[in-house]
């Protein structure tokens, strides 16, 4: 089933006397529980390409739909609640609030949707569960380790079982062990709980989790390769040959 569809978007940015193309007439759909990640050196226009997605950006051209909703049409509070409904973010700098706890920062989107506090309590702790943060629920953002709050920050943003999960560069500020540990949970929601997750990254270990990987240079699209029944290893390795037909630094890959 369908659930994302891009169609010949294009972004441009600056004037007449300084114009710059971040995306050139790309399209690609993604299907209900997949798990995509999209690749590209900076300033190919993978980050732009999920602004858009997410509305954070609005496109030049073209068409984004997510399930029934064309989103390029939303405005106002229509543009609003279809972010607290239908979308899920997870971002590099975790953007937790110092004042809460773990636990708070959870259940803020929950509270914003106005869930009766006995749901809420119940959907925070299975998420916590879940994503092995149970024990920090009670503490707040700089009693955390890094990996922990990167894990309390994707914790907010599947707790409201958004049809959609976006993350940008979710492991960059993250340690191997943390950002394997995170990447195992992405799976876990992925292939258990049946999330649809896309994920923005430079990194070619952190891309070898997903199901299908979408290359972009230039603002379009490169290449694009699934895993099918390869192994995760294998697939790494797939996704190399590829980087390094991209032009990229697989030493910055690895």
């Amino acid at each position: 089933m369908e659930l994302l569809k891009i169609q010949h978007i294009e972004k441009y940015y600056g004037n007449k006397s300084s114009l710059t193309k971040a995306i050139d007439d790309l399209s690609f759909s993604v299907e209900k529980g997949e798990f995509v990640a999209i690749m590209g050196a900076s300033g190919s226009g993978k980050t732009t390409l999920l602004n858009c997605i997410s509305t954070i950006d609005r496109v030049t051209a073209g068409h984004i739909y997510l399930e029934d909703t064309d989103i390029t049409e939303l405005k106002g509070r229509q543009l609003g609640q279809f972010r607290r409904e239908k979308l899920g973010f997870i971002f590099q700098d975790f953007n937790l609030l110092d004042t809460l706890t773990a636990y708070e920062n959870i259940a803020l989107a929950l509270s914003i949707q106005k869930k009766p506090a006995a749901q809420i309590d119940q959907s925070v702790k299975t998420v916590a569960e879940q994503l092995g943060i149970t024990e920090v629920l009670k503490k707040y953002p700089y009693q955390m380790s890094g990996g922990q709050k990167q894990r309390v920050a994707s914790a907010r943003a599947i707790v409201t079982e958004p049809k959609l999960v976006l993350a940008d560069e979710p492991t960059g500020a993250l340690d191997s062990k943390s950002a394997k540990m995170l990447l195992e949970r992405f799976r876990y929601l992925n292939t258990e709980q049946n999330a649809t997750i896309m994920m923005v990254t430079h990194d070619s270990f952190t891309a070898s989790y997903a199901s299908r990987v979408i290359f972009i240079k230039d603002g379009k699209i490169f290449s694009e390769i699934s895993r099918g029944d390869a192994s995760r290893k294998q697939f790494f390795d797939k996704i190399i040959d590829v980087v390094t037909l991209l032009g990229g630094d697989v030493n910055d890959a690895l």
